[in-house]
């Protein structure tokens, strides 16, 4: 591997305890020792493309996917035991055949048949869609490492323990002559409520003020809108979910729940992986018979699509790049608030929102 500090190539006897020979100064993580193989440069080159050299912030969630995408596509498994099994297992049959050892020889069978399974199942993708590390073991291992090195994540990545609380919007101050700032909405009820159950994004697009800036409130379950929504009169819910069989029955329970209100379904969609190459799907657990019959009833998926979400493949929110996931939630409450505000409807009828010449907002 190459020094993070010094950029010397290392053997693996030259870098003992994560110390460099040449140099001396320690570094995070060694390739040979961390089921992703990851190194402290891949590491730093990934968080600069996912916050686009520091222009955004982007979670520890979102970092974990990046660094793991390589290893959802891997369909190898560890080959090394099975193969040492699966030869044990042959050599103690053919021994107990040979000297008429009965149990040997059941023995050496049961051990070549469980080995040649396993084989057999690696070559056949079962390890497809499966993290080697989760995300919390990512930020509660890999990326303690890192901050016991550096004392603090990587560049533009912030920790994503725990969901964002509301919280008031900042004061607006003038600094010069930069007269253009607009005090920010504060999140109160009877604004739009943004549905995320994943703690990565709803950081993420916290840290970005977007709440405070459009008034939105971020919501974690369903359980949270009664609170959130304006008990005086019918309101927006923008549903935001993974790409599995539970995000997609969530629009559906929330929907059904709450039938006064405009629900928006905000994605991700089932086929968010299909023709994007960067966007790997994840194999998690099976949902319940609950959840499929959500789907099932709804009507809007094919059978091949059930029979793929029944078996837990999905694609997270993380997966989502940063700035285009800021990008499509950003619109979505745009286009929310000028459902609900005549003022902006008209505003934006008129052209007020976009600039000459046709661009965008």
């Amino acid at each position: 591997m190459i020094c993070p500090h010094c950029e010397q190539s290392l053997l693996r006897k030259e870098r003992p305890g994560n110390v460099c020979g040449k140099c001396d100064r320690r570094y995070a993580l060694d390739p040979k020792t961390n089921p992703l193989r990851l190194n402290d440069l891949r590491v730093r080159r990934v968080a600069a493309k996912l916050t686009e050299e520091g222009r955004l912030r982007c979670t520890t969630g979102q970092l974990w996917y990046a660094l793991s995408r390589k290893s959802l596509q891997d369909t190898a498994v560890e080959t090394g035991c099975g193969e040492v099994a699966a030869l044990f297992g042959l050599v103690l049959g053919v021994v107990g055949l040979i000297s008429d050892v009965v149990l040997s020889a059941v023995l050496g069978g049961l051990l070549l048949v469980t080995a040649l399974g396993y084989l057999i199942a690696g070559a056949s993708g079962w390890r497809r869609g499966r993290p080697r590390v989760s995300r919390e073991s990512f930020r509660t291992e890999l990326m303690r490492k890192w901050y016991d090195v550096y004392g603090s994540l990587p560049p533009g990545v912030i920790s994503d323990k725990g969901y964002p609380s509301p919280r008031p919007a900042p004061r607006t101050s003038r600094i010069g002559r930069d007269r253009s700032a607009v005090p920010a909405a504060e999140p109160a009820s009877g604004g739009p409520v943004l549905l995320c159950p994943d703690p990565s994004v709803a950081v993420f697009l916290d840290a970005a003020d977007l709440p405070a800036r459009h008034g939105l409130r971020l919501v974690a379950t369903p359980d949270g809108l009664p609170a959130a929504l304006d008990p005086s009169g019918p309101g927006t819910v923008l549903v935001l979910h993974d790409a599995d069989a539970a995000g997609l029955a969530l629009v559906h329970r929330v929907r059904a729940a709450y039938p006064g209100h405009r629900v928006v379904d905000l994605g991700l969609p089932p086929d968010a992986a299909r023709d994007r190459p960067n966007a790997v799907p994840v194999r998690g657990e099976p949902p319940g018979d609950a959840v499929m019959e959500i789907l099932r009833r709804s009507g809007e998926y094919p059978p091949d699509q059930l029979k793929r979400l029944s078996k837990g493949w999905g694609l997270p929110l993380v997966a989502v790049p940063p700035a285009k996931l800021f990008a499509v939630v950003t619109r979505a409450v745009e286009r929310a608030g000028e459902a609900t505000d005549p003022e902006r409807r008209r505003a934006a009828s008129l052209g007020f929102m976009t600039w000459p010449g046709g661009g965008g907002t």
